[in-house]
């Protein structure tokens, strides 16, 4: 078993991470819009009739912005709790709409999508992981601090999108307003290079092949800053930034015969 994953954007103007194995695929948040997700798709050679469902972590228009749109025209459902419904607005049939519970693994074909509660300044946050066979990708953006549930499933992944929102000088000397920098560090907003890397460093399994560092301030963080702290600690696993502004390759997680970091294009004739 294995699992392609790829981040079509990562960052506040618009999330939408892409996970599934050679027959389906599900889309954890679309916060980009829809014939910009179709695009990005289709420039890496991922068909989006293989995508099955859309995970919506939480309400924040950066990761809802796509959702409707996409799971009207493609007739998807939706995996959202009633309270991140309510609070982002979105106008959705009910018979697209499903909810879930933390903890309680829902089963899509082959994979396997389990939810588990975050600290973030919304109504309902989640991240999730996804599971085919016994190779495991996390999904962990928006998260105000390390908590215990995200310690536990991190340390299980093969691969995972962790977080490494700001750099805390950088944030510090800024020129955001005093309100905004309190609300990114603290505690319910955005996880710090500095943070992020503790968890790193600490709990990464040695089963794990890639991690990318995602949902980067454009303002308080830097690539190449970011990239080369964790590159010190990757202990074999492979650095990848996601980027703000364009998708990256598709990474093959787990896969026998296949480079770990090839992207889906080179292979894509024999398995799509």
């Amino acid at each position: 078993m294995s699992l392609f994953v790829a981040s079509l954007n990562s960052g506040s103007n618009g999330n939408c991470y892409y996970v599934g194995n050679e027959h389906e695929a599900v889309l954890v948040d679309v916060g980009i819009s829809c014939r910009e997700t179709e695009t990005r798709m289709a420039r890496l050679g991922l068909s989006i009739r293989k995508v099955k469902a859309i995970f919506v972590s939480h309400e924040h228009s950066d990761h809802i912005r796509g959702v409707t749109v996409l799971a009207k025209k493609y007739q998807l459902p939706v995996y959202i709790t009633p309270l991140t419904l309510f609070h982002g607005g979105l106008r959705l049939d009910e018979g697209m709409v499903a909810d879930f519970t933390p903890g309680q693994p829902i089963r899509i074909g082959e994979l396997i999508i389990t939810a588990f509660s975050k600290l973030h300044d919304a109504a309902h946050p989640h991240s999730f992981t996804v599971t085919c066979g016994d190779i495991k990708v996390g999904v962990f953006t928006d998260l105000g601090t390390v908590c215990e549930n995200l310690i536990l499933h991190f340390q299980q992944c093969h691969a995972a999108f962790l977080e490494a929102n700001y750099d805390e000088d950088m944030l510090e000397n800024g020129n955001y307003p005093y309100h905004l920098k309190r609300r990114i560090s603290g505690g319910k907003g955005h996880l710090s290079n500095k943070e992020a890397l503790a968890l790193f460093i600490d709990y990464k399994p040695t089963c794990m092949s890639h991690l990318f560092l995602s949902h980067l301030s454009k303002d308080n963080n830097d690539p190449t800053l970011v990239h080369n702290l964790f590159n010190t600690h990757a202990r074999g696993a492979e650095i990848i930034v996601a980027s703000r502004y364009h998708e990256t390759a598709v990474y093959h997680i787990g896969g026998l015969n296949v480079p770990a970091y090839a992207p889906l294009a080179s292979i894509q004739t024999s398995l799509f």
